[in-house]
């Protein structure tokens, strides 16, 4: 099985000037899907801006014409649940139907939620992302499993800048095969943003033993390896896909079993080799 990374190199202008069916249409050329190839294809945050996942069947014939039985696609898109608003990851078939939902937990404050929303928002303030209601959060981050079909690959979803939590984005227990990052970078523009998002993604590698595909519009998208070395990238600014053969778990990492606790454990050695030696006046 192969993992397909989506780069479209949309920019904010273009999601208020061109329709969103353009927009996919875009990125399927992008995909250019091998209809006798078994491919995992992961497209970035934010490229359904006018759709909700409830009503995303009417691109039914669109997806069916181009994908086949053997694609599964990830993707991001709104989602609405018992009045709920949510930013999640999908993975969908060739006929759009939905196999896995992850709800996003670690929300950005202004940008997905306004903070003391019923405060603020007497005085006409919203969140900066489109539409007035803040966004939910998730409960849970579960591991997708692919199925059968897909040797029961394991999935771990991380959305945006849930990437940044060093220790937070997987359990103890949990084994990913890959850890997949999408991500809408277009708002940071030509700052340092981007890349300080994907450092982040690279240190989340090593600490933690997972590979790590990570699709970021106008960022940079890659393969990441548990050493974080990069396999294959996509840089800012650049529109293209790269794909990669699907890894297997690697190995627990000392990180990944201890988390954040190995630094207390630093930090108190530290204060007793001060204290031995000042006792002892070496």
């Amino acid at each position: 099985m192969t993992i397909k990374i989506i780069s479209p190199n949309l920019s904010l202008v273009e999601y208020n000037t061109d329709s969103e069916i353009n927009q996919l249409k875009r990125l399927i050329k992008i995909s250019d899907p091998d209809k006798n190839k078994k491919i995992l294809f992961i497209w970035p945050e934010g490229i359904f801006y006018e759709s909700y996942l409830q009503n995303i069947k009417k691109y039914k014939s669109l997806f069916a014409d181009s994908f086949s039985k053997k694609h599964l696609i990830i993707l991001g898109i709104n989602n609405i649940k018992n009045g709920n608003i949510y930013n999640s990851l999908v993975v969908v078939n060739s006929n759009l139907d939905i196999l896995s939902i992850y709800n996003k937990i670690n929300l950005v404050p202004f940008g997905e939620f306004l903070p003391f929303d019923n405060f603020l928002s007497k005085f006409g303030l919203k969140k900066i992302t489109k539409g007035y209601n803040s966004f939910s959060s998730g409960n849970k981050r579960e591991m997708i499993n692919l199925g059968d079909k897909y040797e029961k690959k394991l999935i771990l979803p991380l959305i945006c800048y849930e990437i940044i939590y060093s220790g937070k984005i997987k359990k103890k227990n949990q084994f990913p095969d890959l850890v997949v990052n999408i991500s809408e970078d277009a708002w940071f523009g030509d700052s340092i943003g981007p890349y300080q998002h994907f450092s982040k993604a690279i240190y989340r590698s090593i600490e933690e033993g997972v590979f790590i595909a990570r699709s970021a519009n106008k960022g940079i998208s890659a393969f990441i390896s548990p050493d974080g070395k990069i396999i294959k990238s996509l840089n800012t600014g650049e529109a293209g896909s790269i794909e990669l053969d699907f890894p297997h778990f690697n190995k627990i990492t000392l990180f990944s079993k201890f988390k954040n606790k190995i630094f207390l454990l630093f930090i108190f050695l530290y204060m007793f080799i001060i204290l031995f030696l000042r006792k002892y006046k070496i």
